[in-house]
């Protein structure tokens, strides 16, 4: 009877987060053999101007991770509290888009025993006890995007220090890197202005998607591009064979300065002697 009251009367609390950081495992997902896995802290994962056209945002900065380890929905939910918090009183609720890559999908569980003093001689538990779910968590590897937010240019160092902060509330390490896309798209700066001058962009909201060359000219319209140079592809590796054909030239000229120059010292410095 003694044993019992006490273990109505108390209640373990939460584990630290420290206890589940590391990817161990097989993920545990819920399932209909894992049932009663409570609902994740984090219920939001887009905060902002959601429905910002994707021409306002041209900027986009990324929180990376840069361990491989395992963030709590408690953690995330904290992340983006402080960025919400801070980009709303820096840029204004509607100078910014805030989006939750990771997603807490791995069941978190635990073998609830006594811990008041005495607790061994009422209970004594077994080793690798299966336990019962208490929470859910986020498998993520290196390099991986835990958030990013999409602001304007003149935004930048505003949402990198927003990013900064969202740091502090996660474990491992983190990496702020400014995407070189458009926005939330898959394009590149210069790709998405090429392409929307050509009109081959299909505007979807906060992001953008490519109008191939194929299909009926109906569809496509007075907007129909047919030629072969104007696929993605094609520019692309073309953009890249003149880049790389440019730095090979400006190097071979800069080599060949640097020996001119070297034939000319020398040259003066036979002479005076």
């Amino acid at each position: 009877r003694k044993s019992r009251d006490l273990s109505r009367k108390l209640t373990m609390g939460r584990r630290p987060a420290r206890c589940y950081r590391y990817c161990k495992d097989k993920p545990y997902i819920k399932s209909r053999f894992c049932r009663g896995v409570p609902d994740p802290k984090i219920r939001i994962y887009d905060v902002g101007k959601r429905d910002a056209d994707v021409d306002v945002f041209p900027l986009c900065v990324h929180l990376m991770s840069d361990e491989k380890e395992q963030i709590s929905a408690e953690c995330l939910e904290a992340a983006r509290i402080v960025v919400n918090k801070y980009m709303t009183t820096q840029c204004g609720k509607d100078g910014f888009h805030m989006r939750i890559r990771a997603h807490p999908f791995h069941v978190l569980r635990i073998n609830k025993m006594l811990s008041c003093a005495g607790a061994d001689r009422l209970q004594t538990g077994m080793r690798h006890a299966f336990g019962k779910p208490i929470g859910l968590i986020a498998r993520v590897r290196i390099k991986q995007i835990l958030m990013s937010i999409r602001t304007r240019e003149d935004h930048k160092d505003k949402a990198i220090e927003a990013c900064r902060r969202a740091g502090y509330k996660i474990p491992g390490r983190q990496k702020i890197c400014i995407a070189k896309e458009w926005g939330f798209t898959n394009f590149t700066k210069e790709e998405y202005k090429l392409y929307k001058s050509q009109g081959r962009l299909v505007n979807e909201g906060a992001h953008a998607t490519w109008r191939r060359a194929h299909g009926p000219l109906a569809k496509a319209g007075d907007k129909a591009v047919l030629a072969y140079e104007l696929e993605r592809k094609s520019i692309i590796m073309k953009n890249a064979a003149e880049k790389a054909a440019a730095e090979k030239a400006a190097a071979i000229k800069a080599a060949k300065e640097a020996a001119a120059a070297y034939q000319l010292a020398l040259k003066k410095r036979a002479a005076k002697k």
